[in-house]
């Protein structure tokens, strides 16, 4: 046995650091933290605690501008904020939302299900640990091209482990994307989201405080899975061999999680839990450092304790494992017999495996032997930072000046007609119901708006009708051409799309899924893109609560598209005037908000009909977005929209076929100036509503009020999208073209 003693007294020892992924300065840093070498449970501490995916060391340099943001939304102060598992927000009426976006990806190449599943399970768990009960998830997902066959292998496994999970544990999927593009090849994105409901006195934080607490690990039993997991997986580039890594995939039971979860809100009613951490990522390593770290002393951990699947395990082994379905508590001494006996009504596990002390340090025994004691900060917090060299790379020049303008375009109303149907069938505008229809929407009862509205919503009160919105947005294409750009597109997108449910935008969490951190190009897209949603969130006036970060995505030397997934959260006083996203009723009058400009650089028309990527992409006038959420908001309240639609990918021949299909009611329209522009550019700050002819002017009127460029544009009615002096389209021609794609490629 490796203990602190043997480690004093044999200091020349070989260890395998560099099998566990550190670097030689980082184990020499250890060495002089500890002014010893480390035992090998200390060293198997550090390596996942000081991997990329859990220590930020590549990126928190770039993260910390974050906190240059006001730690206040338009309604009211952040109850929680970044370094807690969750960010939390204060929405009214004594309530608050906590909610968070992380990433599963690399376990999700290796297996499919159990990646995609551990996951949802995973950023539940943050959502638990808050205090608060989750109620709804979404996934934004990102593959290879619908037609490779390694696609077909990853996207069923996926979207099942999301349904299988997520209905199991009796949670609505409410909303997400699903974006297909030749660099997701081999390296796809699977990112999760929760969104959890609690009341202000009800929060928890994540800290180990009061000499003599007992610490309490309850849930599932250890098990050799996912030793070394996501941790490791997260922090390492898939080289061209494929998936060899499956052993260190988590293996999720969302049966388990349901009673932990059940149980756990009862533990937080009963006023048993003084300090609270899931184990996630680094499993019993993160969770003894953080709360430790957090706490004002130390603590203490009988390894040996730890209930185990696999009596086999090392206590190396059972430190790195991150077995799913598991939370550790901090207990009142007097508190403990009533805690056990909560979930032994739950039938879930739970033993006290240590305390909290006064030493300042983690101190770990097995069998009486002590194999672990550090500083708890520098496990969990003081990790090495990095700052890596970054640098615009030469290529970016040429790449923007091949602007897609110049690309042949359609004129003819044969042309304009075919390529709108091409556009609507093709695998990122086409219908996504193949993945939704696997997922429980409703469950719960409180799902207002979900997939395909532009918004997921949830009622939080039943009585008053508050509510809450999620939107989750990002063009990696935009952010390719622009990275700083790029994230303040994806900002203003989801910043629109919640609004245009009728909710106030009032946060953000992020995840910023990008590929290695050693090429200086890449870090540049990170840096830019970090910088571009500062920017834009201290013009919108949003915090960002938290979110994560996911590198090392890329398969060789081939990186992914910068692919920052922004998450905002906004908030309704009455989810009874929503506002939907497709037409309602025929003989509505159709409005344009927002300018239209030939945008066409990254846009999905040269994506699908050209093969092309180059230029710049749209240009982002953030207090453009900020006024038309104002008044899609303001009109909302006013009784004044029937509908709402954003205008974004595909543009406006998109948001119209969505419009129309949505119920099965037509729509003419009669477009000023180059149709195929008005059609197909891809402009922010821009959507259609639907109002009565007598709200026409009203609505006009609010519109100029706010300096929103509006005008009428068409009527619904009939069973065709007709674009006049042009083409007409039957709606079930259309919606041949658009339902069919994916359960065709997928059959």
């Amino acid at each position: 046995m490796d203990t602190v003693a043997v480690a004093e007294r044999d200091p020349g020892r070989p260890q395998p650091w560099s099998d566990l992924g550190l670097k030689e300065d980082e184990y020499l840093r250890i060495r002089e933290i500890l002014g010893r070498r480390p035992t090998s449970c200390e060293l198997a501490m550090y390596s996942v605690m000081w991997s990329e995916h859990c220590s930020y060391k590549s990126s928190k340099v770039h993260l910390r501008q974050f906190s240059e943001i006001p730690q206040r939304t338009p309604i009211g102060p952040l109850l929680a904020g970044i370094g807690e598992n969750a960010g939390v927000v204060d929405i009214g009426q004594g309530y608050a939302v906590t909610f968070k976006i992380e990433s599963h990806n690399h376990p999700s190449y290796v297996e499919p299900y159990q990646g995609a599943a551990t996951g949802v399970g995973g950023i539940v768990r943050d959502i638990l640990a808050m205090g608060a009960r989750p109620v709804a998830v979404m996934d934004p997902l990102r593959f290879g091209p619908l037609e490779a066959a390694d696609t077909h292998r990853v996207l069923p496994g996926v979207v099942a482990g999301i349904g299988g999970y997520g209905n199991c544990l009796g949670l609505p999927t409410i909303g997400g994307e699903a974006v297909f593009d030749e660099s997701y090849l081999g390296n796809p994105l699977v990112n999760a989201l929760c969104v959890g409901v609690l009341r202000h006195e009800d929060l928890h934080l994540a800290k180990a405080s009061g000499e003599g607490n007992r610490v309490v690990l309850y849930g599932a039993r250890t098990g050799g899975d996912g030793i070394g997991g996501v941790s490791v997986l997260a922090s390492e580039t898939f080289d061209e061999g494929g998936p060899a890594k499956r052993p260190s995939v988590q293996v999720g039971d969302p049966f388990m999680e349901k009673l932990l979860i059940e149980c756990t809100l009862e533990l937080f009613a009963a006023g048993l839990v003084a300090g609270i951490q899931d184990l996630g990522g680094a499993g019993l390593s993160c969770a003894t450092s953080e709360l430790a770290s957090a706490g004002d002393g130390g603590m203490h951990v009988q390894l040996d304790r730890v209930p185990l699947r696999d009596s086999t395990l090392s206590p190396e082994e059972i430190l790195m494992s991150e077995s799913q379905e598991r939370m550790m508590a901090v207990v009142e001494p007097d508190d403990v017999e009533a805690f056990l006996a909560i979930c032994a009504k739950w039938e879930v596990d739970a033993t006290v495996i240590g305390e909290v002390t006064g030493t300042g340090r983690l101190q770990i025994d097995w069998h009486g032997e002590r194999v672990v004691d550090v500083p708890p900060r520098s496990v969990a917090h003081d990790g090495p930072v990095y700052h890596r060299p970054f640098a615009r790379p030469d290529s970016q020049d040429r790449l923007q000046a091949d602007g897609a303008e110049r690309l042949p375009r359609p004129s003819s109303s044969e042309e304009l007609r075919a390529t709108l149907l091409r556009l609507v069938a093709s695998p990122n505008l086409c219908d996504k119901s193949w993945i939704t229809d696997q997922y429980d929407r409703y469950v719960r009862g409180n799902t207002v708006l979900a997939q395909p509205s532009d918004t997921g919503m949830v009622r939080v009160d039943e009585e008053t009708g508050l509510g809450v919105a999620v939107a989750t947005d990002c063009n990696g294409r935009f952010s390719r051409l622009d990275p700083y750009a790029g994230a303040r597109l994806a900002l203003a997108e989801a910043y629109r799309n919640v609004a245009t449910g009728g909710a106030t935008p009032v946060a953000v969490s992020d995840c910023l899924n990008f590929g290695s951190p050693e090429d200086p190009a890449v870090m540049w897209q990170l840096a830019e893109a970090c910088r571009g949603l500062k920017d834009g969130c201290l013009e919108l006036g949003i915090p960002v609560t938290g979110g994560n970060v996911s590198l090392y995505n890329q398969t060789g030397d081939t990186p992914i598209l910068p692919t920052p997934v922004v998450a905002v959260l906004g908030v309704i006083d009455d989810v009874t005037r929503r506002t939907p996203t497709g037409f309602t009723a025929e003989g509505l009058t159709v409005v344009h908000l927002g300018r239209t400009r030939e945008e066409l650089s990254g846009s999905e028309w040269a994506h699908v009909v050209h093969g092309h990527l180059g230029g710049r992409p749209p240009v982002v006038d953030l207090v453009d977005e900020r006024n038309l959420a104002r008044l899609l908001v303001d009109a909302s309240r006013a009784g004044v929209l029937l509908s709402a639609h954003d205008l974004s990918e595909g543009g406006l021949a998109q948001a119209l076929s969505e419009s129309c299909l949505a119920g099965g009611i037509g729509v003419s329209v009669r477009l000023e100036g180059d149709p195929f522009v008005g059609l197909f550019s891809e402009s922010a700050h821009r959507a259609i509503v639907t109002v009565r002819e007598q709200h026409v002017d009203s609505l006009l009127a609010m519109a100029a009020s706010l300096g929103v460029p509006a005008g009428v544009i068409g009527r619904t009615g009939g069973d065709q999208l007709i674009v006049e002096d042009r083409f007409g389209i039957p709606l079930e021609e259309l919606r041949a073209a658009w339902s069919g794609t994916l359960p065709s490629a997928l059959a």
